[in-house]
């Protein structure tokens, strides 16, 4: 098929079947091709990895393509973009999965992208416990691979993660060996992107919370109940920083989840740490967690919502040298980012009231709408309702097992604080 004169055709045998996930591409001359309008194709050609639906060339036989296909992007003038996968229902259409306009997209060339990321993951983190696959910044799209050592988690979040699903985890065999292989796909990304929602194990069996090593301390998690895929590994330098300022200091972690900070805390010589969260089974898992390092003497937890309890301890006069405050997102889309902004304010107002004089406030963001500058601003807000005075010791990010695609800013989504208050 001549690619300056098609546009979103190809013969009906080769098209890919829209009733079940194919394991295999389209060989490159059978691919439907997609075409940019007139002059929307400069942010492509420059390396972004989205093509929006608002500058493709939705003709009537784009519309009918099958979510998450295989297709040949084009500019106007049929000069060819690369090879992505394509979804006609939604704001993101194409993602750009290579340049080469020919390269198949299958199992040899999941594997090899995933060969590219375990090389990189195991300089930085030689324990095996990390993110493998971060989406687009790892060259594979809408795919996301935490890895537990033995056992590997997916979640596929788009169309095209989705169709290639077969691919996927057999490149994850290929290049892993895995014990154990879940399918944590009930993220809100899946509903956009017009996919049911399911969690599954699609190799071996997961008969009890799984161990991760962090910073010499081993945790459990629970990749078919906990959040996300069970573990945040994106704090992992960030808990080994707060830890640098715990020795025989009092600590409170809040929203501590699996206790990430506040065991990392304790292992560093803390001389007693507070846990706050709402979820008995996260909290349980965490228990296990200090009894398993030897810490259960110097930890505590309490089942309890963050705002109430730092309430109920700022009134009875509490004090810690260290508060780390790492909540769920406050805003998960941009209609919510006025309340959100304050929801992060009345936080941060809250945590540093808790603060010692001389003590830490370390407190985060992974609402990716809230950028660094606005969580600055509340938390300085914070500050002066809270009467209480300080200086940003570090601002920073996710790990580096969590890359950045230098085209997708947005994807930046974790930000911090360390602060120093008087």
């Amino acid at each position: 098929m001549n690619a300056s004169t098609a546009t979103a055709s190809a013969p009906s045998s080769a098209a890919p079947s829209s009733a079940a996930p194919s394991s295999a591409a389209l060989g490159s001359g059978a691919r439907p091709v997609v075409r940019l309008q007139p002059q929307r194709h400069k942010r492509v050609r420059l390396g972004h990895p989205w093509a929006f639906s608002n500058e493709i060339e939705m003709t009537a036989a784009a519309k009918t393509l099958p979510p998450g296909g295989v297709v040949t992007l084009v500019d106007a003038v049929g000069a060819p973009l690369g090879v992505a996968t394509f979804n006609p229902h939604t704001l993101i259409a194409a993602r750009i999965y290579d340049r080469d306009p020919v390269r198949e997209i299958d199992r040899a060339f999941v594997a090899e992208r995933l060969e590219r990321a375990r090389a990189l993951r195991d300089r930085l983190y030689p324990e095996g416990c990390y993110r493998l696959v971060h989406a687009e910044a790892d060259g594979l799209p809408g795919l996301v691979v935490d890895r537990y050592g033995a056992v590997v988690v997916l979640q596929l979040n788009s169309a095209g993660s989705d169709r290639l699903r077969e691919a996927i985890i057999a490149a994850v065999h290929d290049v892993l060996a895995p014990a154990a292989i879940v399918l944590r796909n009930d993220s809100t990304a899946r509903t956009l992107e017009g996919l049911g929602q399911e969690v599954a194990v699609v190799h071996g069996a997961i008969d009890d919370a799984i161990a991760v090593v962090e910073n010499g301390v081993t945790f459990f998690c629970d990749p078919l109940g906990g959040q996300k895929t069970g573990w945040f590994f994106d704090q992992r330098e960030n808990r080994a920083l707060c830890a640098r300022l715990a020795a025989g200091r009092r600590v409170l972690d809040l929203y501590s989840y699996l206790g990430g900070f506040g065991l990392t805390a304790a292992a560093a010589g803390a001389a007693e740490v507070v846990c706050v969260d709402r979820s008995e089974p996260a909290l349980a898992l965490a228990a296990r967690a200090a009894a398993r390092n030897g810490l259960a003497d110097r930890v505590g937890f309490v089942r309890a919502e963050a705002f109430a309890d730092t309430e109920r301890r700022a009134a009875a006069g509490e004090r810690f040298d260290l508060v780390i405050a790492d909540p769920p997102a406050f805003v998960k889309s941009k209609k919510d980012l006025a309340a959100g902004a304050k929801g992060y304010r009345k936080l941060a107002r809250r945590a540093a009231s808790l603060v010692a004089p001389g003590g830490s406030l370390f407190i985060a963001s992974c609402s990716h709408h809230m950028v660094p500058a606005m969580l600055t601003a509340e938390v300085a807000r914070a500050l002066s309702d809270a009467r209480r005075t300080g200086r940003i010791l570090y601002a920073g990010g996710a790990a580096p097992d969590h890359p950045v695609h230098p085209m997708l800013p947005e994807s930046a989504y974790l930000k911090f604080l360390l602060l120093a208050l008087d």
